[in-house]
């Protein structure tokens, strides 16, 4: 191997040894610049007006752009159909992704009253798939990776899911309605534990399933590009690099289908929350 080569060998092995964490999770994880290798970094400011807890970075940077995009791309739509009821270009995309989630998600599991639910909705599923897809761009990071990210997510959901409940069947009627008919007195107590835990564990499972789907993949292709320096050998290239490449194709395939899970499993918890009697 050339000197070049060496170096990076090197450097992977030192930077392994020194710390706790992997190299692996220094390039998934947050940070306080922007990533160009090899063209360098661009640290963003910190402690922002004198406070300490209001800092930029890299995934909050990606937070803004994403909901940018996401605020224009809807804009843009609403704006077009003000002005003509067939769509074209961009705003046809979108209108296939629109009644997709309305007719494939909200319709089948929340049925009467999904009206009120499918702006929410139809927000975390192309929030979601933004950032998922903006995340397999170069020098981007996935903000989804980022549990505090995926766990606010999960918390609107929850909001809504017991908001919808109780506009529904009101505060106490909707309580009572999540403890099954028919169970015996002295078995109250302990269902009625496990009822309330799982109004937590919902929002908990959606947060945990996002955030380790998107993570599991980028830890997988960095793992395999690494083969190439731990094994010191240019003839592992060839696969490294195809199996990268193949677990990639794959990334595509679930960023989207955790954008339709997450959006698919909040609108089936509105309403079991909405239809208790179902």
């Amino acid at each position: 191997m050339d000197e070049k080569a060496t170096a990076v060998v090197d450097t992977l092995k030192n930077s392994h040894s020194n710390s706790d964490n992997s190299w692996i999770m220094h390039h998934i994880q947050d940070g306080d610049y922007l990533d160009f290798t090899p063209l360098g970094k661009i640290y963003l400011p910190q402690d922002l007006f004198g406070l300490e807890w209001l800092d930029i970075t890299r995934h909050v940077v990606f937070l803004f752009i994403v909901s940018a995009i996401l605020v224009f791309l809807l804009i843009r739509s609403a704006k077009h159909y003000k002005k003509s009821l067939v769509p074209k270009g961009v705003v046809n995309f979108l209108e296939v992704l629109i009644v997709f989630v309305r007719d494939e998600i909200a319709v089948p599991t929340i049925g009467k009253g999904y009206e009120k639910f499918l702006p929410y909705l139809l927000t975390a599923f192309f929030f979601i798939l933004i950032s998922n897809f903006l995340g397999l761009l170069p020098f981007s990071a996935t903000i989804t990776s980022n549990i505090t990210v995926t766990a606010t997510l999960a918390i609107f959901s929850f909001f809504v899911i017991q908001g919808g409940g109780i506009m529904k069947n009101g505060f106490f009627g909707y309580f009572k309605g999540l403890i099954p008919h028919g169970i015996p007195v002295l078995l109250l107590p302990i269902i009625a534990v496990v009822e309330v835990l799982g109004l937590f564990t919902k929002p908990f499972a959606l947060a945990v399933r996002l955030f380790a789907n998107m993570t599991a993949g980028h830890i997988v292709i960095y793992a395999l590009i690494s083969l190439i320096f731990v094994m010191q050998s240019y003839g592992i290239a060839v696969v490294s690099v195809g199996m990268a490449l193949f677990v990639y194709m794959l990334e595509i395939l679930v960023a989207l289908l955790q954008a339709y899970i997450f959006t698919m499993l909040s609108s089936l918890f509105i309403g079991m929350a909405v239809h208790q009697d179902h």
